[in-house]
């Protein structure tokens, strides 16, 4: 049974830090593309990064470009999201997908985790 599980989040300052955590189970990283979107309230869902399982392609929304990075630990089965410099427009849930196939682009995302919150507020 796939099952993803976010951690990580909590309150920050403005400018501060805070690595996210996307610990899968039932399937291996091996395989699959995973990806990190998010939702701030009253907004729509939006797309942040995204690990392809093979090729090693990432993708970093442009909003979070030069802030935001993701990698993985295939060894851990786990994907993480580093988050600098962050700005309270960051605020939001933030979610981990698993894709339906090893690369991220055209991917869909079937198998979400249940989230974790991030504010960013002074």
């Amino acid at each position: 049974q796939v099952h993803l599980v976010e951690s990580g989040g909590g309150l920050v300052q403005p400018g501060g830090s805070l690595r996210l955590s996307c610990a899968a189970s039932g399937f291996s990283l091996d395989y699959y593309a995973i990806g990190w979107f998010r939702q701030a309230p009253g907004k729509e869902l939006e797309a942040v990064s995204c690990i392809g399982s093979t090729d090693g392609v990432t993708y970093v929304a442009d909003s979070a470009k030069g802030r935001f990075s993701i990698s993985k630990d295939n060894a851990k089965n786990t994907v993480y999201l580093q988050m600098h410099s962050l700005k309270p427009e960051d605020t939001a849930i933030y979610y981990c997908a698993r894709a339906n196939q090893s690369r991220c682009k055209s991917a869909e995302f079937a198998s979400w985790g249940q989230g974790t919150q991030v504010t960013v507020s002074s």
